[in-house]
């Protein structure tokens, strides 16, 4: 149990699930004892307290071992990482510490690719990539949405777009002065080109996607619901045990061999 520590993202490094320790401004992993293990923090945050200093949020493991991560702002103080979340994002190297681009409209969701680091500035709408050699970012594609959530596939890139919550925390940043209306769904861009290629867009109901996550080769994943009935009188059975299951209670799903 770890306690609401604002997990945002997460990811496999050798054989240890590291996840991002917003509220603590750390990076973690698990334990069977205590809440979590903090393995490492911001060089400029100065303790390890639960007011999310600098709102850290993204993680890009390289060679299995976690490399970059997003910052909203560098600031040491409770909640200072949105007091300048319109530019005082930072993409940030974990092995030095140092800042690789400074000035950035809420970055998220790093992700090492093809031998560049790219990431979502969110408060932008934007994906783009990182010159750690001039500190600059590049965007590839300005989008319709809050982008938050990426992976990648070939030369396709998977990015999640939300229509973001009209409150304090989104206020005064480029894209809602940029987009009065803003889009929920999944764009798929050509990274090659910049160019999307198709997208899926939710008209209802669903208004932010947190993440995006490619399972390659898998075309009928199975979805957990947090509907607890659903999940009480649901289960999934062998075929050989499915012949003695009474048809109104059978609903059989075609999976790949």
């Amino acid at each position: 149990m770890t306690g609401n520590v604002q997990i945002h993202e997460m990811a496999w490094a050798h054989d240890k699930l590291w996840f991002v320790n917003t509220r603590f401004s750390c990076l973690c992993t698990l334990d069977p004892i205590h809440s979590f293990v903090a393995r490492w923090r911001p060089p400029f945050v100065s303790a390890l307290t639960p007011d999310d200093r600098c709102h850290l949020n993204g993680l890009a493991v390289v060679d299995r071992k976690p490399r970059y991560v997003t910052a909203l702002g560098t600031m040491d103080s409770p909640g200072g990482g949105r007091a300048d979340k319109a530019r005082g994002g930072v993409p940030i190297d974990v092995p030095s510490g140092e800042f690789l681009a400074r000035g950035l409209s809420m970055p998220r969701s790093p992700r090492w690719y093809n031998g560049r680091l790219w990431l979502l500035e969110s408060g932008t709408g934007t994906a783009g990539v990182v010159d750690p050699s001039t500190g600059r970012y590049e965007p590839i594609i300005e989008l319709p949405g809050f982008t938050r959530g990426l992976d990648f596939l070939g030369p396709y890139a998977f990015i999640g777009l939300s229509q973001v919550r009209e409150s304090a925390v989104f206020s005064g940043i480029p894209i809602t002065e940029r987009l009065t209306e803003r889009t929920c769904g999944v764009w798929v861009v050509d990274i090659r080109s910049g160019q999307t290629v198709p997208f899926l867009r939710f008209e209802d109901a669903l208004q932010e996607i947190f993440a995006v996550q490619v399972l390659a080769g898998r075309r009928y994943p199975d979805l957990i619901n947090d509907d607890q009935t659903m999940l009480d009188d649901s289960f999934v059975l062998t075929d050989e045990a499915l012949v003695d299951v009474p048809a109104p209670l059978r609903s059989v799903s075609r999976r790949d061999p």
